[in-house]
């Protein structure tokens, strides 16, 4: 087996998290990153990131660290982390496409004592029934004899400056007992916060897909609590507020459950369970009722609407806010899309505006252009859908003159007080 003085890593995937995981590794260790997308490479050589997780000052501190959209250029690297996407079809069903479409390519160039470590989130078990059949195929080696595997969860929490890579604690696991040690150490070079050793890959996949699962079912709690809230016509956030002076209170909050984890990772979940012949009520009831959220903003934005005698058919609505979280530009899997569908419904007329969002990233997501600037004195109702830090200082003055004399404004992140809002979640 390799030994950490002849270590060379590849990191396959350069997102929000292979690229992070890169630069650190390359500030100590021969690294390339490698991405299938040459436009990401260049941009990443010409010193710029447009996912914002990592700055140009950083990457010119990871000096070890070079970029490749050739997988031929890593035939000399020894240790590969595989961070690509793993998201979910139209059916929610898992996608492994990309992980299988990774492990091919790794597995063209794969050599004897090799290690080849998974990252991107999977349910229980894949890493070694889809992920390691394919290494096998496509090197001809065999597993455990040849070469060895392990498995790492991410857990970047995209826009969040605070808790980075190196200090948040790392999971380890390995394919024998002595490669699990191997990976641990290489991952202890740069995780400053430690790392926990799993004792199976299994265990390590298990526990990266609870994570988001656990608070996907709390987030459908409260969405299930304001929503009865709101028919009693109680303060859902006072409500919060009471029961959090309690000293074991979880403080989750309503809203909408998009992005690329907690939206996504339950179903992996869910599908493996139902191979094995068990229906995960629980977890698909959340996912069920998060994923209705959407439909119940509209449902009381139109409410509210018509109880102001403000015509919906034809109305002029402002969504502030696309990207799936605050602070951040990514829009995948947002579930602001599913208020801009459900508005559409009612021949509402809908502007989009998000300073965070990448105005062609939107369009090729999901083929509408979100607007330059939002118009003063235009609109009939204004939803805050993020809070980006943006919107807190425009202020709720600035914000309501973007609206019409006679205007509903629906205030879906709490960013203000409720007495300055007309609805909130």
């Amino acid at each position: 087996m390799i030994n950490i003085e002849g270590i060379k890593i590849a990191v396959i995937g350069l997102g929000y998290v292979g690229l992070p995981l890169a630069v650190e590794f390359g500030k100590k260790l021969s690294v390339i990153g490698f991405d299938i997308n040459t436009n990401r490479i260049d941009e990443l050589i010409s010193g710029a990131d447009h996912t914002l997780e990592v700055s140009s000052d950083e990457l010119s501190e990871a000096e070890y660290l070079s970029y490749s959209s050739n997988i031929q250029e890593l035939n000399d690297c020894n240790f590969f982390i595989v961070t690509v996407p793993t998201p979910i079809d139209d059916y929610k069903q898992p996608d492994l496409t990309p992980l299988i479409k990774a492990s091919e390519a790794i597995g063209s160039i794969l050599k004897c004592d090799d290690i080849v470590v998974y990252e991107s989130t999977v349910y229980p078990g894949a890493t070694e029934e889809v992920c390691i059949p394919v290494l096998e195929a496509n090197s001809k080696l065999v597993f455990n004899k040849d070469f060895y595997a392990g498995y790492s969860p991410e857990r970047i929490n995209p826009g969040d400056k605070e808790h980075r890579v190196t200090n948040i604690l790392k999971v380890t696991a390995g394919s024998t007992p002595e490669v699990a040690d191997f990976v641990d150490t290489v991952y202890n070079l740069i995780i400053t916060a430690g790392t926990h050793k799993a004792p199976s890959i299994k265990v390590a996949e298990a526990a990266k897909v609870i994570e988001n699962t656990q608070r996907d079912v709390n987030i459908a709690l409260i969405n299930e609590l304001a929503v009865i809230f709101n028919k009693m016509n109680i303060d859902t956030e006072a409500v919060l507020e009471a029961a959090g002076t309690k000293w074991n209170f979880l403080p989750f909050r309503p809203g909408l459950v998009g992005g690329h984890c907690i939206g996504v990772d339950p179903y992996y979940l869910t599908h493996k369970a139902q191979a094995i012949g068990y229906n995960p009520e629980i977890i698909l009831a959340g996912r069920r009722l998060n994923d209705s959220m959407g439909k119940y903003v509209v449902t009381q934005l139109v409410k509210t609407m018509i109880k102001k005698r403000i015509h919906v058919e034809g109305a002029k609505v402002l969504i502030l806010g696309l990207s799936f979280k605050e602070n951040c530009p990514d829009v995948r899997n947002t579930k602001v899309i599913d208020i801009v569908h459900g508005l559409q419904e009612y021949n509402i007329e809908v502007d989009v505006y998000d300073p965070w969002v990448d105005i062609t990233a939107a369009q090729r997501e999901y083929g509408f252009t979100p607007i330059d600037e939002p118009k003063a004195n235009h609109y009939d109702a204004i939803i805050l859908a993020v809070a980006h830090q943006q919107f807190i200082q425009m202020g709720i003055d600035n914000i309501r003159t973007l609206g019409k004399d006679d205007h509903v404004l629906y205030d879906l992140k709490y960013i203000f007080n409720k007495e300055d809002t007309d609805i909130r979640l």
